[in-house]
């Protein structure tokens, strides 16, 4: 009998050493597929990541210049040709115009860029909104 508690004891310690193996080899390739899933997630949803900031005011010509600023809040990829909607408001809210600029620029991982842009703003704009609506993705 005692040869058999050898063989079994034997037995169960090689197994459990080989469950423990497993089990760093699986600690490696969920932080692979976690490192892949947020890279797809910030490539497929750029605006998600993307945010969008302005500052304006009027020239000596009249015309309205606003200062904006792109910050990324992704960690994997970088973001190219981003799309801008600027939305010219009255006092009340009403849209006046709508126009829609590319920044032809890279925006790199949790770093932002800097624009600048020149538009004669409808008459009676009070307000002026900048939202994002498309971006490309780097590889």
């Amino acid at each position: 009998m005692k040869p058999f508690h050898y063989l079994f004891l034997f037995v169960l310690v090689v197994n459990i050493s080989c469950k423990n193996n497993k089990t760093g080899n699986e600690s490696t390739d969920k932080y692979k597929t976690s490192k892949l899933t947020i890279q797809d997630m910030e490539r497929k949803n750029p605006i998600r990541f993307l945010n969008v900031s302005e500052n304006d005011k009027h020239n000596i010509i009249g015309q309205t210049v606003i200062k904006g600023k792109i910050s990324s809040t992704a960690t994997l990829i970088s973001y190219k040709d981003v799309a801008i909607k600027i939305s010219f408001l009255s006092k009340t809210g009403a849209l006046l115009e709508e126009d829609e600029e590319v920044i032809y620029e890279v925006v790199k991982p949790g770093n932002h860029i800097d624009f600048k842009s020149k538009y004669f703003a409808p008459k009676g704009t009070a307000q002026i909104n900048m939202k994002i609506t498309t971006a490309k993705a780097l590889d």
